[in-house]
């Protein structure tokens, strides 16, 4: 008798941690690509931060108007977050060190995040479930090229103060 009540509290307590270590994820739609991300803890990470970036260049964007992301096709963006997290953990964080390690802390956590994104929508790019169109290589070219035309530590200041673009845009993406 005192068995059968171990079963619903090992449930219970199942359900509750199951809850609480997903607390905050979402789950978005790139193209036919699912996953689950915490956009919260990214979110509280990059706020954190954002007053600390000092914005080098103001007349360029990297991520944002003309070449918006705002105006890529629902089927071409399992392949431009492909290329934008590769981007991101690849060239972006390993180049934003600040003289503040609670700073560099939080980058960190934040590139933790991207780096577990990547992985998991490279579970879907390699079954061929993530396909390019013509578009969103174009448009990672274009990123890419406003990337390349600043040095590195300003192009990367200047790409984390605009992970809001990003963040906003995979949002819209659930």
């Amino acid at each position: 008798m005192k068995g059968s009540h171990l079963f619903p509290c090992l449930l219970s307590v199942s359900c509750w941690l199951h809850l609480t270590l997903t607390a905050g994820h979402k789950i978005f739609h790139f193209g036919p690509c699912r996953v689950s991300v915490s956009m919260t803890e990214i979110r509280s990470g990059f706020t954190a931060i954002k007053a600390n970036i000092v914005n080098p260049i103001r007349t360029l964007s990297i991520l944002s108007y003309p070449h918006s992301l705002h105006k890529v096709k629902s089927s071409d963006r399992c392949c431009i977050i492909h290329h934008l997290l590769n981007f991101y953990v690849d060239k972006v964080f390993k180049h934003c060190k600040t003289e503040d390690s609670y700073v560099n802390r939080k980058i960190s956590s934040i590139a933790n995040s991207f780096l577990s994104l990547k992985r998991k929508l490279g579970q879907c790019h390699e079954q061929n479930k993530c396909t390019c169109g013509q578009e969103s290589p174009e448009k990672f070219k274009q990123i890419l090229a406003n990337y390349e035309g600043l040095n590195v530590t300003s192009a990367a200041i200047k790409s984390l103060g605009e992970l809001d673009i990003l963040l906003d845009w995979m949002e819209k993406s659930r």
